[in-house]
């Protein structure tokens, strides 16, 4: 037997260290090639660090939140033969790090859900043994499922990857048809418990970048009110002719097709600034980010020459996008080059929001939920679909008065959405 010791490796663009961010191995695991051994977070983006052999682990070079250098000894694994470590190395015992949970991820959620009150109509399958203070990995749709239920996630069994709880899973929570009685006593008892939890990884990216946006960037925000009915319309009439051969469209893409028109009488808002150098860069391509929520936190992949897509072209693109980046595959440059960030919360996005620039953009545009509300319309009240842009631009950069101008041309694209076709 013999030790095949890999190392950090080095890459690419320079990158001299990177964050160890997740083990997904353990002293005395057997591995084979190609399994996934760790996560490291470089600037950009995670990496996988797959092995290239086969063999059981026997010592760990770091733990998770620790930097290290490219071309240290991250993991050794014993191997048949005599491996690529010599006689003489063996005989100095790698260190072994303490082994995280495998997915670090499900403690460093950003928000919190609170707890619904119970529905007396509400039945529940058995408990699942989770501490009082941990938080099942779940998406918001699943959250707010459970919610409207007046289920308690930390009771439900997941069976999706690392534990995380699906919609099936709450039905089959549901199925089991026992009484919610624990439930109800459960959500009034007095606790005490505390929970340290390490910023590491993509959260510490994350907030790292945000801190930076925040003190380096004049922020200042505007809200429009735009009635999405007419395009609403729109794609309706679009999905139900062309949906089954050219896919489903979102809105989406209508607001990356009105960010693309807008552009072309504000090229001040679609730039990035050097603050250091005090060099701004006007941009003719438009590359869009889409910010997506991902279960390592937010990233923000990016549709390449957006002003040069279809509708359906730029729906496929958001996409395979965003499925990159909730499976954690997206590379260093689909998550790098933007000049300007969508971000929206979809059903959940609220009324309004104030959201922090994707540095070093300029510029960022924020969709809130679409709600029927009646409007007066020629001295007539009607129900009409109407839904806020809640946009922050960099100040050292976007005046005031120009700001307002761009998200009023993107609302009357909207409300009018035969001009986004018009040239």
């Amino acid at each position: 037997m013999g030790t095949h010791v890999i190392k950090m490796p080095d890459i690419g663009e320079g990158i001299a260290e990177v964050e160890l961010s997740v083990w997904h191995v353990k002293v005395g695991d057997m591995v084979v090639e190609d399994q996934v051994l760790a996560d490291v977070m470089t600037d950009k983006a995670m990496v996988d660090i797959p092995s290239p052999v086969h063999g059981k682990v026997i010592a760990l070079g770091g733990q998770p939140g620790e930097v290290m250098a490219v071309g240290s000894v991250l993991i050794s694994i014993e191997v048949e033969g005599a491996g690529n470590v010599k006689a003489s190395a063996q005989s100095t015992p790698v260190k072994e790090a303490p082994v995280a949970a495998p997915k670090v991820e499900a403690v460093v959620e950003s928000k919190p859900v609170a707890a619904a009150a119970p529905k007396a109509a509400v039945c529940q399958g058995p408990m699942v043994a989770r501490e009082a203070n941990e938080r099942p990995l779940a998406s918001p749709a699943v959250r707010k499922h459970a919610l409207d239920l007046g289920i308690q996630l930390r009771l439900v069994r997941g069976t999706g990857p690392a534990g995380r709880v699906l919609h099936e899973d709450l039905d089959a929570y549901l199925a089991q048809g026992q009484s919610n009685a624990s439930t109800v006593s459960s959500a009034y008892t007095q606790r005490t418990d505390e929970e340290q939890i390490p910023v590491i990884g993509m959260r510490r990216k994350i907030a790292q970048r945000m801190q930076d946006a925040t003190q380096r960037a004049a922020h200042f925000s505007y809200v429009e009110e735009i009635d999405v009915t007419a395009v609403e319309e729109l794609r309706t009439h679009l999905n139900e002719k062309h949906g089954a051969t050219r896919g489903k469209l979102t809105l989406l893409p209508f607001l990356v097709r009105a960010l693309v028109v807008a552009l072309r009488d504000f090229p001040q808002i679609n730039a990035r600034y050097d603050d250091e150098a005090q060099v701004i860069t006007r941009l003719g391509a438009v590359h869009v980010g889409i910010a997506t929520q991902a279960d390592i936190g937010l990233m923000v992949p990016v549709v390449r020459h957006a002003e040069a897509r279809s509708l359906w072209d730029s729906a496929q693109e958001i996409s395979r996008l965003a499925a990159a980046a909730r499976n954690g595959k997206a590379s260093r440059d689909e998550l790098s080059g933007s000049s300007i960030t969508l971000t929206s919360l979809g059903a959940l996005g609220g009324i309004v929001s104030t959201p922090v620039l994707n540095l070093p953009e300029v510029a960022i545009v924020g969709v809130n939920k679409i709600v029927e509300r009646p409007m007066v319309i020629k001295g007539q009240i009607v129900i009409r679909k109407m839904m806020n842009l809640s946009s922050s631009f960099d100040h050292r950069v976007v005046d005031g008065m120009d700001a307002a101008l761009f998200i009023q041309a993107i609302r009357g694209l909207l409300e009018q959405p035969a001009t986004l076709f018009v040239e």
